[in-house]
Formats: structure tokens, C-alpha cells, sequence
């Protein structure tokens, strides 16, 4: 199997840690590709709108978008890292998600996406946890993904992974351990049934495509959703 890990920090902290210990499973029996940010994702978005309008392949960080995006696609669980930044997810996570925006389901989902599972690991000293989390599940869930998994702790006085006491790391341990065991057993060789909700999102993205048509037929999403064969009856989920 293949596994992609987002890391929304170069510092090998706290956070990097849990995903250590998640990746333990796996070591043995994944590939695993891993993108530190900013390191290998430096650019902010422009808001040039290229992407949308004409062709992702246009975008002045074509070079870092596609191959993020190349092992996302090809990767059997997706997993991003991110500490909690006042509150929400670094802002090279934000930085990165922002010039994938082409590929929310109203503009051209990744037919891949609906069948892939994720995971999202926080962490913060007090609250924020969960608000960073969403900050990522937001997208991943327009991108298409269902089954996507979010790991969260507390770390309450101490930011350093060699400062926590041994009670606070025996906790997180345990808790990361019970989320990898559960991932680990699963069959990637099948894709994720996608859910209901999905489906809904789905649809009202369809109907709004299809209301595109008579205004501009040469959308190049609508083009895009109509040589997929979404307008019609084809779907990009397996079951």
C-alpha cells in the first residue's frame, strides 16, 4: 500500500512525534512518501485564478502542486500533520490546501478521492485541536474523501514531546496505538464506500454544473464533469 503523509511543519515535534508512532503499523509493509511544509511547499497562493479559469497545469507552483498532488492521487490513506496555530492548522497547510482549491467537487474532483481514506493528527498545549482539524477535513471532504479519521491531544502545560510526563505520553501513546491498530487492519486493496453525505455534496454540484451549461458551455469544470460522464449517469464512486 501507499501512504502520503502531509507534514504542516519542518519541526519534529510533538506532533511529528504521534505520527511516529502511528506510522509504526506500517513501516514494514507501506510505502510511505512524506512532504515536510514549507520546506517542500514554499508559496503562498496569488489568487490568480488560473486554476479555475483555464488550467491548473497554469499555476505559477505547478511544479510543487502536481507533485503533492501526484502522490495524494496515488496514495491508499492519506495522512496531514498539523500542530494548532492560534487555534487552527499552520498556515503552510492553509497555504498548500488553498491551491488545490480547483480541486473541490463544485470545480474537478479527483474521481479518486471518493474511494480514499485519511487521517488528521492535531495537537495543541490547551484547545484549538479540533478547529485545526476541520480547518483540513474541510477540504478533504469537497475533494470527496469519506472515511477520514481525526486524531486529536492535549497537551495542557508543555510543548516539548521530551518534557510531557510519562503519564501524558503513556496516554497519547495508547491512544494513537488504538487509532493505528484499527487502520492497520483495513483492506486498502478496496476502495472506501463513499457516504451518503458525500453523495448529496455530490449532487448539488452536478445540478449547479448542469446550470452552467446553458450560460457557459465551455466552463473548463463543465467540460471537465461532462467528459467524466457526471452529468449523465456515471459516478466517480465504486459503490
Amino acid at each position: 500500500m501507499n501512504i502520503v503523509v502531509i507534514n504542516g511543519t519542518e519541526k519534529k515535534g510533538v506532533t511529528y512525534n504521534i505520527k511516529e508512532l502511528f506510522l509504526e503499523n506500517f513501516k514494514n509493509e507501506a510505502n510511505i512518501r512524506e512532504f515536510y511544509l514549507p520546506k517542500d511547499y514554499p508559496n503562498f497562493c496569488a489568487g490568480c485564478t488560473l486554476c479555475f479559469k483555464k488550467s491548473e497545469l497554469l499555476c505559477k507552483d505547478v511544479r510543487y502542486v502536481q507533485e503533492i498532488e501526484k502522490a495524494i492521487i496515488e496514495s491508499d490513506l492519506v495522512i496531514f500533520t498539523s500542530p494548532v496555530y492560534v487555534y487552527h492548522c499552520t498556515g503552510a497547510i492553509k497555504t498548500l490546501l488553498d491551491h488545490l482549491g480547483y480541486r473541490w467537487m463544485i470545480h474537478r474532483p479527483a474521481k479518486e478521492m471518493f474511494g480514499k481514506r485519511a487521517l488528521i493528527i492535531t495537537q495543541c498545549v490547551g484547545g484549538g485541536a479540533k478547529t485545526a482539524a476541520k480547518d483540513i477535513k474541510d477540504s478533504l471532504s469537497w475533494w470527496g474523501i469519506s472515511r477520514i479519521n481525526v486524531f486529536t491531544a492535549k497537551l495542557m502545560n508543555e510543548l516539548l514531546w521530551d518534557k510531557l510526563s510519562d503519564d501524558k505520553k503513556k496516554h497519547i501513546t495508547k491512544k494513537i496505538k488504538k487509532v493505528s491498530n484499527k487502520l492497520s487492519r483495513v483492506d486498502y486493496s478496496k476502495p472506501a464506500r463513499t457516504k451518503f453525505m458525500i453523495k448529496i455534496k455530490f449532487n448539488i454540484c452536478r445540478k449547479i454544473q448542469k446550470s452552467i451549461q446553458a450560460k457557459n458551455p465551455d466552463s473548463v469544470d463543465y467540460k471537465y464533469w461532462e467528459e467524466n460522464g457526471w452529468l449523465k449517469t456515471n459516478r466517480p464512486w465504486k459503490f
